[in-house]
């Protein structure tokens, strides 16, 4: 579905990626992960045409991503982001969903067709907000807006999903009800995810295989056990660690182990 290869690329000529390798499987859900300033954000961006490779390729559905559009781009690809635009806070949550269908208007088009109406009104219910459709986005907490992000991701009826750590400034009940939703999205609608996350052990839980990045380079890539031992992310993260694997899904379950205690276990 899709191949980075040989990806180069950064700001004002200062390369975070240098020589990305890798290969996305249609379906599949795949993990960023790395320490802050890694390039994982940059990734994305290079993914979706918004900073251009100095060096590389990146294939999608066996084309070049510069051989596409931006409208034809955006009907493959969709991007949940940490917050809602400024712009788009007074709009209500019908409104802001179907700015979803934009990539789909014809030339002159003004008006959303009823097409447009119930794919965002199917967007609203397999999120669980469609008895919101009507209240301004300004009104709704944050695990709301994050369901009308997403909401408005799938109204663009791509084949892969990007995510950039939508599981910030969540409670672990909005965390663990959003990433339920897309794995469910990724399962029934063999929707292709990438999804950038901080929390380890979410990852571990959720995703099929983990790209870890350390420096603008591709550290490990693998199943959550291969990516998720103690001597990799000590190594990476410069902090000591104890993975166990979970008493709940048998997945790696990594555990902070704090100075204080480090110090007690020494003397």
């Amino acid at each position: 579905m899709l191949e980075v290869k040989g990806l180069t690329c950064g700001y004002d000529r200062r390369f975070l990626l240098q020589d990305i390798n890798f290969k996305v499987r249609k379906g599949e859900f795949l993990g960023i992960i790395g320490p802050n300033g890694s390039g994982k954000t940059t990734l994305l961006r290079a993914i979706t045409k918004v900073l251009r490779p100095e060096k590389g390729e990146i294939i999608l559905d066996g084309k070049d991503i510069n051989h596409y559009g931006f409208k034809e781009l955006a009907r493959k690809i969709a991007v949940v982001s940490q917050k809602v635009d400024s712009f788009a806070l007074n709009l209500t949550v019908k409104e802001y969903v179907l700015l979803g269908r934009i990539p789909f208007r014809k030339r002159f088009q003004f008006l959303e067709t009823r097409r447009d109406k119930e794919i965002a009104h199917k967007a609203l219910a397999i999120t669980g907000i469609l008895s919101l459709a009507q209240r301004p986005i300004a009104e709704m907490s944050g695990g709301e807006k994050q369901c009308a992000i997403i909401a408005r991701a799938l109204a663009q009826e791509p084949q892969v999903l990007l995510l950039d750590e939508p599981t910030t400034h969540l409670d672990i009940g909005h965390q663990i009800k959003i990433l339920d939703l897309i794995r469910k999205l990724n399962k029934e609608r063999q929707l292709t995810v990438i999804i950038i996350l901080h929390d380890l052990n979410l990852a571990s839980e959720y995703c099929e295989r983990l790209l870890l990045l350390r420096g603008g380079k591709i550290y490990r890539m693998g199943s959550p056990e291969e990516v998720l031992t103690y001597p990799i992310i000590e190594e990476v993260y410069g902090t000591l660690v104890v993975v166990k694997k979970s008493p709940v899904s048998s997945r790696p379950l990594v555990c902070l182990v704090p100075e204080g205690i480090q110090n007690a276990s020494k003397g």
